[in-house]
């Protein structure tokens, strides 16, 4: 591969012959948006009652619930408001580098379109950036990619490889300065749309609890447990499910026989080394029969799976629930590359044969391989909108490795500077390689019991202050809000709704962290800081840091060291912290800690305390 895009956003294959990109699967609910470049007239599904704009189309308008559907013709103009240069490999027809963006339509900026931007240097693909619709043909389905508006001069022949480093620059809120007689020899930038929902309101969606008397005090955290961890173990993921059981199990002076729920995310599926087989292949490995059982993958990952279990517990089904969540993706994109070594990575979308259906129809072929592409547009919003840098994603990077440092536990444990985060290779804009987490082998599990059980255990118990689930915003991730990571501020404002403790009480904060970004926004969501400064806040690690910081965070290295768990892992830390078993990363005086999982929709927060 040359590391160069055609000007046409067609990915390159080898020889310069272009490859096969995913494409959409076409139905009688889409056909009309896929069909749209027939005419070059770019069309979205409209509300005949209330004349909303919905993108995809829906059988029913989201907004005033009418089934009354119809097409409208829009201008085919928008404002970039998300963008990322990727520079690393995800699907053979996307050889790196090449750029993703999410364009906001003129007509109703809730619509928006992840798409390839086409004849503009990578440089200047920042946010911001008016663009206007074009199409390309691939067999039966015209995808809609956007140029700059008004069009660039031509660009040159063959575009230079990126540097590693390259990073759009953050866009002027004013266009560019035409010369007499109208001409612009730069790109034109606008000022970007507001929000779907303001963070500052997300409170005010927030429904009021539905009775007085809370779940939380009828449950308690009585026991966890870990596999061996590594990042190659070469280990089958039942083993290392049984491991991470049984010594849950053992750590709350339980026996087996006494388990009688068990809860997991995401389920039976093996895909991809994310799961160990799921409640099924649990139950049927230790014979454990339950009363109740819970497993799936529409929540919030093992947060969702705990919450799960504490309902369960409180309203009576069960009395001791087993929550547990098995990674083996190291071990299974090891395997996959010795069976298949020029095939597609593991970790991407897929793109092998088929069409793709359902809301990834719309982004796939335009090489939003990984969830690292999404977050990373969001970043470069938050980024245009506060003005940070990537300094301050650094900063996170850095205080995770220091306390991973401490943790026997951790992946990586060597020191970091930030000259050593800024050096790394890039991922995705602004992503480098320490802003990512770290794929792992490992098994994490959790016992959920009735209060009443709890003080004859063999542990003090983790009470639950709180929990916040609540959607403030739209699921879809290409369609929810650019501002920040999406679903943050409504689980957060839902959680501190439910209890009189405020920020400020809270002595540790273990985020989730699939990347750096995430626990940016977690910060502001949570009100550790205002909306907008959370870079201030983390500047120099002295707010975040273990020893004297306003809040310690992800004291065990987080999911950027000491190794990806799905948030798994913060809720074992955050039991660790509680109970002052953590040696010394050992938070003083940590009586709550505050436990968000999740990497984009949906997600969730609990807070913990001890008795």
């Amino acid at each position: 591969m040359d590391g160069k895009r055609q000007h046409n956003g067609q990915a390159r294959g080898d020889g310069g012959a272009p490859a096969a990109r995913p494409l959409p699967a076409v139905d009688d609910l889409n056909a009309f948006y896929w069909s749209a470049g027939r005419d070059g007239v770019l069309r979205f599904q409209r509300c005949e009652d209330c004349a909303s704009l919905t993108h995809p189309p829906q059988p029913v308008c989201r907004y005033c619930r009418s089934e009354r559907r119809g097409v409208a013709e829009v201008s085919g103009r928008g404002t970039v408001v998300g963008v990322t240069v990727n520079h690393q490999q995800w699907e053979p027809a996307f050889p790196p580098p090449f750029v993703v963006a999410s364009v906001a339509i003129d007509e109703d900026p809730r619509v928006r379109v992840v798409t390839s931007l086409v004849d503009v240097p990578p440089a200047d693909a920042g946010v911001g950036l008016r663009v206007s619709v074009r199409f390309e043909q691939s067999e039966d389905v015209w995808l809609p990619v956007f140029a700059p508006d008004p069009p660039l001069p031509p660009l040159p022949p063959d575009l230079p490889d990126l540097p590693a480093s390259s990073n759009p620059p953050a866009s002027p809120d004013l266009a560019a300065s035409p010369e007499p007689g109208g001409t612009v020899h730069g790109p034109v930038f606008g000022p970007l749309p507001d929000d779907i929902v303001p963070p500052a309101e997300h409170g005010r969606h927030v429904r009021p609890m539905v009775r007085a008397d809370k779940f939380e005090d009828r449950v308690a955290i009585t026991g966890i447990g870990m596999s061996p961890v590594g990042r190659r173990l070469m280990l089958p993921p039942l083993t290392l499910a049984a491991a991470a059981a049984r010594a849950a199990v053992a750590d709350a002076g339980l026996d087996l026989a006494d388990i009688d729920g068990l809860s997991t995310f995401p389920g039976g599926e093996l895909i991809g080394g994310f799961t160990e087989g799921g409640v099924v292949a649990l139950a049927d490995t230790l014979g454990i029969q339950p009363t109740w059982y819970n497993g799936g993958a529409e929540t919030f990952g093992p947060g969702g799976a705990v919450i799960g279990a504490m309902l369960a517990v409180a309203s009576g089904l069960a009395r001791h629930v087993l929550c547990f969540r098995t990674v083996w993706q190291a071990t299974y994109a090891a395997q996959q590359r010795a069976a298949d070594p020029g095939g597609a990575s593991p970790y991407g979308i897929g793109g092998r044969g088929g069409r793709v259906a359902g809301p990834q129809g719309y982004v796939a072929p335009y090489g939003l391989g990984s969830v690292a592409l999404n977050l990373g547009m969001i970043a470069s919003n938050y980024f245009r909108r506060y003005g940070a840098t990537r300094e301050a994603l650094g900063w996170i990077a850095i205080n995770q490795r220091a306390n991973a440092a401490l943790n026997p536990h951790a992946v990586y444990r060597d020191p970091m500077t930030m000259d050593d985060y800024l050096a790394a290779r890039m991922i995705t804009t602004p992503f480098g390689l320490y802003d990512c987490d770290v794929p792992m082998d490992a098994s994490i599990a959790v016992i959920v019991s009735a209060v009443e059980t709890a003080h004859d255990l063999a542990k003090p118990p983790v009470f639950v202050e709180a929990v916040g689930t609540q959607v403030t915003e739209r699921f879809l991730w290409h369609q929810s809000t650019m501002s920040h990571e999406p679903q943050t501020f409504g689980p957060s404002a839902h959680m501190w709704s439910r209890t009189s403790l405020r920020p400020a009480d809270v002595q540790a904060a273990q985020l989730y962290d699939g990347f750096t970004f995430n626990c940016l926004s977690w910060l502001e969501a949570m009100g550790f800081c205002g909306v907008g400064e959370a870079a201030d806040f983390v500047a120099g690690g002295k707010n975040i840091a273990r020893e004297g910081g306003a809040v310690a965070l992800n004291t065990h290295g987080g999911q950027l060291s000491a190794g990806r768990t799905h948030g798994m892992g913060m809720i074992h830390e955050a039991v660790v912290q509680l109970r002052g078993e953590a040696g010394p990363r050992q938070v003083d005086g940590c009586s709550v800690v505050a436990v968000s999982t999740g990497g984009l929709a949906p997600a969730g927060a609990m807070l913990l305390r001890r008795p």
